[in-house]
């Protein structure tokens, strides 16, 4: 068999790893920094800790099958997976709050009836009907094969749009899904959060994002004790008992050419590592802005499916304990000049010093753009936090702030990654596991089929399909 190189330790390359390590190969692991997990990362001070990527784990089938293929423990019997019950708290404008039952149509429809009035559960209830015929028709070419060389199919939108009354001019876009077909400004606000979460503008995004809430609706949230830096150890661990080998503080510098092909590795120090394939889990955008792989070989990668946004977090470090009312996730909506943000407080002693603190971790996504002022923004995200959490000014006692050029420095790219979606004249479909460079495969957030947990393993079951089973590869069964 074939030696492998993976450039980065992130969730899709591990996952590669893994997989290519049972199949006989022979896979190291080069990881620019001192540790794995990629955007999976932890903030550490005083007894408190925090996860300073995703907070949540959607479609947590995904890891269950990287665990069943790539050893005998399952995934439940490395990591502690606890459903979030409910699944999320909002808190609107107008001070209105609702909470949103975990994997329950019937219990979320009468939740919103109860809140928002009568209506507005049959209103979201009838756009989740219409956003799973856009999933079912776009599951299978969007998630669980590889990515077509011609992605005329999955460009054009599936949403199907109402086509009477005042609903019959053509839906292009996520915000006139929420204008015409939910009406209530909160109903609006709650899908436009689902998309922004992922990175999106629901303004410029196509109606087929009508996907993203109807996804963690119907498959649910699922927490991950001890944080979700515990499923990137979990993962880690599995790689090392099917012997994939990691080189940290170990940056490659390009990648190696033979006739056409990608032979190796050169790494920063000079040395080169010569390959069979070489898997990158890096941003595929850092790959040619910092000339691993030279322009010639990416004339048609699709950088444009980048989304332009980052993501600020915010360690909050508490005094006294979680009030027995609290819920693990509140989305507090935009209003008077703050943003919306995501308040996540788990009830879990790995993350605190005692029973009298609490650590709670806020998040919200932003344009990129130079000069902001992180600290001051950072206030805005902590006063609206301030009505997820009781007395929290009282009880502050320090915060951290995590900026998007943090997210850069530690990763390679400061935006967030968005998941394939169709429509959009294809731009937000990311680019291609087979690289324009053959034996060059990309694996992560930043390729097919896109940004998120779940996604990003998916990414690593393709690239590794690809790589063992060639051409006849048609995807996860």
């Amino acid at each position: 068999m074939a030696r492998i190189v993976v450039i980065g330790a992130g969730l899709g390359a591990m996952s590669a790893a893994a997989r290519l390590a049972v199949a006989g190969h022979r896979v190291t692991v080069y990881e620019r920094t001192a540790t794995y997990g990629g955007a999976v990362g932890r903030f550490e001070r005083d007894g408190f800790a925090f996860d300073t990527g995703p907070g949540l784990l959607h479609l947590p089938a995904v890891y269950r099958d990287l665990f069943v293929k790539t050893g005998k423990e399952p995934l439940e019997e490395c990591v502690t997976l606890t459903q979030v019950d409910p699944a999320s708290r909002h808190v609107f404008a107008d001070g209105t709050r609702v909470d949103l039952p975990n994997a329950s149509r019937a219990g979320t429809v009468a939740a919103l009836d109860a809140a928002l009035g009568a209506g507005a559960g049959e209103r979201w209830g009838a756009f989740l009907v219409r956003a799973r015929e856009a999933w079912d028709r776009t599951r299978r070419p969007l998630l669980e094969e590889p990515q077509p060389k011609n992605p005329a199919p999955p460009a054009a939108d599936p949403y199907p749009a109402l086509k009477a009354g005042l609903l019959r001019r053509p839906t292009t876009t996520l915000a006139q899904i929420g204008t015409r077909e939910l009406r209530d400004p909160r109903l609006i606000a709650l899908l436009d959060a689902y998309a922004r979460a992922y990175g999106f503008d629901p303004a410029t995004a196509p109606a087929s994002a009508a996907v993203l809430p109807y996804m963690e609706q119907t498959f649910g949230s699922w927490y991950v004790g001890g944080g979700l830096r515990a499923l990137a150890d979990a993962v880690y661990e599995r790689c090392r008992k099917r012997r994939v080998e990691f080189v940290f503080d170990s940056p490659v510098a390009d990648v190696m050419e033979k006739d056409g092909r990608a032979v190796g590795v050169r790494l920063a120090g000079g040395e080169t590592v010569e390959a069979g394939h070489v898997v990158s889990g890096a941003p595929v955008p850092s790959l040619y802005r910092d000339h691993v792989v030279e322009r010639g070989h990416g004339d048609d990668l699709p950088h444009h499916q980048v989304t332009g946004t980052g993501r600020v977090t915010v360690c909050l470090a508490l005094r006294g304990p979680r009030e027995t009312a609290a819920v693990h996730r509140t989305v507090v909506h935009a209003a008077g000049g703050r943003p919306t943000v995501t308040v996540l407080r788990p009830d879990d002693p790995a993350l605190r010093p005692d029973a009298e603190h609490e650590s709670v971790t806020v998040t919200a996504t932003v344009r990129t753009s130079p000069g902001q002022d992180w600290e001051a923004f950072a206030g805005r995200m902590t006063e609206a936090a301030g009505l997820a959490v009781p007395d929290l000014a009282e009880r502050l006692l320090w915060r951290h702030v995590r900026t998007p050029e943090d997210v850069r420095r530690d990763t390679g790219a400061a935006e967030v990654p968005g998941p394939a979606l169709a429509g959009a004249r294809g731009l937000l479909l990311p680019a291609d596991n087979r690289s324009p460079l053959p034996g060059l495969w990309f694996a992560g957030g930043w390729s097919h089929p896109g940004g998120g947990l779940a996604h990003a393993g998916m990414s690593g079951a393709l690239v590794a399909g690809l790589i063992v089973e060639g051409t006849d590869f048609r995807g996860s069964q």
